[in-house]
C-alpha cells in the first residue's frame, strides 16, 4: 500500500543563480495515513517550506509529491486550492479568526466555499467545537475568548471538513502551558481518531508528543526516528 503523503527527491530553489538558496536540498520523505508526525528544525531549516509544499501551498522546484497516490507537484493554482480545501486541515501559529465572527460562523466560513448546505455546515461545526470543548462558547467572538479558546476555534475549523491530514504549523507558538497543553491533547485525540497529524515546530517539547520525529537542518532531513516515549506524555 502506498504512503499517504510521498516526496521524492524534493528541491526548493530560491533564486536561482549565484546567489541560490536551496530551502529544500533532495528531501524524500513518506508518511502513512493516521501517522502522527513532528516535522522539527531551527528558523531557516526547511521546515516550513516543507510544510508549504506538503500543505500545497508551494510547489516544488524539482522533484514530485504523491498525495493519496495522486502527484499534485505540477497542478495548477486552482487545482492545488481544491486539494487544500479537501484534503488538508490547517491550524497556524496565528489563529487567523474573522474578528466580526463568533465561533461558530468562524468554524462554518470553510464550509461555505465547499458549497456544503446550510444545516449540514451547521451541525458540523458545532460538532467540531464541542469536539474541542467549546459547546459553551459558540456565539462568543475572538476577542471575548482566551489565546488558548481563540486556538481550540481554529482547530474546530481545521477538522469541520474531516480532512484526512491535519496540517499544524507552531500550533502552540502563541500559548501558555495549560493552553498548549489542551491544544497538544486534542490533536492526540483526533490521531486516535485516525486522523494522519503532522505538526511544524522548533520546539523539542512538542516534539516529543508526537509518534514520530523527522529533523530537518539546511533543507536536508537528518534525523527520522519513531519517538519511544510518546506513548503515556500527557495524555487526556
Amino acid at each position: 500500500m502506498s504512503a499517504l503523503i510521498e516526496i521524492k527527491d524534493m528541491y526548493k530553489i530560491y533564486n536561482p543563480g549565484e546567489n541560490e538558496v536551496h530551502a529544500l536540498d533532495g528531501v524524500s520523505l513518506a508518511i502513512e495515513k493516521g501517522e502522527f508526525a513532528a516535522v522539527i528544525g531551527h528558523s531557516g531549516s526547511g521546515k516550513s517550506t516543507l510544510m508549504n509544499m506538503i500543505g500545497c501551498l508551494d510547489t516544488p522546484t524539482e522533484g514530485t509529491y504523491l498525495l493519496n497516490g495522486r502527484d499534485v507537484s505540477g497542478l495548477t493554482d486552482n487545482e492545488l486550492s481544491e486539494i487544500r480545501n479537501e484534503e488538508i486541515g490547517f491550524i497556524f501559529q496565528g489563529f487567523n479568526l474573522i474578528a466580526n465572527l463568533d465561533a461558530l460562523a468562524n468554524v462554518e466560513l470553510p464550509l461555505i466555499y465547499r458549497g456544503i448546505d446550510r444545516h449540514t455546515r451547521r451541525e458540523a461545526a458545532e460538532e467540531s467545537l464541542e469536539m474541542v470543548g467549546l459547546g459553551e462558547r459558540m456565539r462568543h467572538k475572538p476577542a471575548q475568548m482566551s489565546g488558548g479558546q481563540q486556538q481550540r476555534v481554529a482547530v474546530a475549523r481545521a477538522i469541520a471538513a474531516r480532512p484526512p491530514v491535519i496540517l499544524a504549523d507552531e500550533p502552540t507558538g502563541n500559548l501558555d502551558s495549560r493552553s498548549t497543553e489542551e491544544v497538544l491533547n486534542i490533536l492526540k485525540e483526533l490521531h486516535k481518531s485516525g486522523r494522519t497529524v503532522i505538526v511544524i515546530t522548533h520546539d523539542s517539547e512538542i516534539a516529543a508528543q508526537a509518534e514520530r520525529v523527522i529533523r530537518i537542518k539546511d533543507g536536508k532531513i537528518t534525523e527520522d526516528y519513531r519517538n519511544d516515549m510518546q506513548e503515556g506524555t500527557g495524555d487526556v
